[in-house]
């Protein structure tokens, strides 16, 4: 029987396509944006009708529907939510991201995670988690959010180019709602086996609900078995299992897996039955994954991040050279005859992109100011480059430059480029086209003319990437200020930042060679 749904126009807006999901909470459908000329969203039907008389109930469902779309923005662990509204049958609907990945369920099931693996996925759950708990602001107040359904099918496992494997949180707030619509007062909702004792009760909830639920998943993550097993998939066997049993240990369930310690003490914490003697909060569970992801990044390279790295070293020649991998291709001597500095920048320690002219052509490029002893240091040296992309809340690309040397270290360039604004997509397309960029080094104690160029080569496989960027930043919506975007991709620079000077520091020598890889 077909689904009527199909070829259904949305709110004037979205067109739905296909089904690609059902559950207690509802179904989920692929459509289309209209008015964004047919950019791919997901459109999630709620299990409810809101009636015209229970008025209140869609007031909640508004309220909750901005909440969540407000967490979106505020974590990238966390689907977001574009649009909400109510169809003409009543019945409520979010309008999400459309994403293209696995279900941690299916992942589980499928194979055992490695450690680092899990470590990575735990914290990336944890820190969406932990937005929500911290709370959103909402007209003037501050609304933390619990979940109530913790569990690996809600965990969204996507591959991003800026970041490598992501995990995503879905269905944030609609448990809360759906128990609303119920005249029972204590009605019960989530998943039997993740749920907390207190859940099971009916008791008002705060996050240890939710971290208890995370323990449940992560001794699964771990394992591929669930601590708690209830002899009859009842409710009130549940409500036993969870009240009364013990949880089984690692060693019982997985004797042959080496599991640290200090992640089996974390993951039996959060099960205690009684909330006050679980961690009290996500912040404590963040603390231990990532002193653990600490430790082990330095052994092992954990897939949360594909980091293209194209090192070329570059040497100081004493006389100028045409490097034949470049479709132009400037001297230093050129460059530093014909670069001045702006004169709307200040003279100071700065970065920021401007295109350079050549034979009628445009190419990218990277002024950068110094203090002269800075950059005398680095003549001879190892250039790394790597970009970043977020979509929400508001298109932006981190652009990473790194001038390395051995004996005096390495110097950190970092420029955010909106990919909303016309010089955004202008830099990013000839970064695309040409393959490769100058960087333009000013000294502060003489900025009248260029000191010195380098030239930086990009990593043959970002061209591709960086073209779908600008082509998705043109039809994406800016759903919040963009310094909220430049805070999260500073977050991810951070995270990864020790993990490029490593590689760097692998180098032994500062040469002339170029050499490239990836990590």
């Amino acid at each position: 029987m077909s689904d009527p749904n199909i070829g259904r126009l949305l709110g004037k807006r979205y067109q739905l396509q296909e089904l690609i999901g059902t559950g207690a909470m509802g179904r989920v459908y692929r459509a289309k944006d209209t008015l964004l000329g047919g950019v791919p969203v997901a459109v999630k039907f709620l299990a409810l009708s809101i009636q015209n008389k229970k008025m209140r109930l869609q007031d909640r469902f508004e309220r909750e529907a901005k909440t969540c779309a407000l967490l979106g923005q505020k974590s990238i662990h966390i689907v977001r939510v574009m649009d909400y509204g109510v169809d003409e049958n009543n019945t409520p609907f979010y309008v999400m991201e459309y994403l293209q990945g696995q279900s941690l369920n299916q992942i589980v099931r499928q194979q055992n995670l490695s450690l680092p693996r899990f470590i990575s996925m735990a914290r990336q759950i944890s820190l969406g988690l932990k937005c929500a708990h911290d709370g959103i602001p909402v007209d003037g107040a501050v609304y933390p959010i619990i979940h109530r359904d913790i569990k690996p099918s809600n965990m969204l496992v996507i591959q991003d180019p800026s970041f490598g494997e992501l995990v995503k949180v879905l269905d944030f707030g609609i448990a809360k709602l759906l128990q609303s619509n119920s005249d029972q007062t204590k009605y019960y909702l989530g998943t039997l086996a993740y749920s907390s004792p207190e859940q099971m009760e009916g008791k008002e909830l705060d996050n240890r609900a939710d971290i208890y639920s995370l323990g449940v998943m992560m001794f699964e993550m771990l394992t591929g078995k669930m601590p708690l097993i209830a002899p009859t998939h009842s409710f009130g066997a549940w409500y036993k299992t969870h009240h009364t049993q013990e949880p089984r240990t690692f060693a019982e369930v997985a004797p042959t897996l080496q599991i640290p310690q200090e992640v089996q003490n974390l993951v039996m914490s959060c099960l205690a039955k009684a909330a006050s003697d679980r961690p009290q909060g996500i912040g404590d569970i963040l603390q231990v994954l990532e002193s653990l992801e600490k430790q082990y990044r330095t052994r092992s390279t954990t897939p949360e991040h594909h980091i293209s790295t194209h090192a070329v070293a570059i040497k100081a020649d004493p006389e100028p050279k045409i490097k034949s991998d470049l479709q132009i291709s400037l001297s230093n001597d050129e460059l530093a005859r014909t670069a001045s500095w702006p004169k709307n920048k200040p003279i100071a320690d700065i970065v920021f992109p401007q295109t350079i002219q050549s034979h009628g052509k445009t190419l990218p490029a990277l002024w950068v100011m110094l203090p002269q002893g800075e950059i005398i240091k680095r003549l001879s040296c190892n250039l790394y480059n790597q970009f970043l992309f977020i979509t929400a809340p508001h298109p932006m690309l981190l652009w990473i430059t790194v001038i390395y040397n051995r004996k005096h270290g390495a110097k950190c360039l970092p420029y955010y480029l909106d990919l909303k604004t016309s010089l955004g997509q202008e830099i990013v397309c000839l970064l695309a086209q040409t393959g490769s960029y100058h960087l333009l080094l000013f000294a502060r104690e003489v900025p009248d003319q260029c000191f010195h160029t380098l030239i930086s080569q990009i990593d043959p496989a970002q061209p591709q990437r960086l073209q779908q960027w600008v082509a998705m930043s043109k039809t994406l919506v800016s759903s919040a200020d963009p310094q909220l975007s430049k805070s999260l991709l500073k977050g991810e620079y951070e995270k990864i930042k020790p993990q490029i000077l490593a590689k760097l520091a692998a180098i032994v020598t500062d040469s002339a060679f170029n050499l490239s890889g990836s990590g």
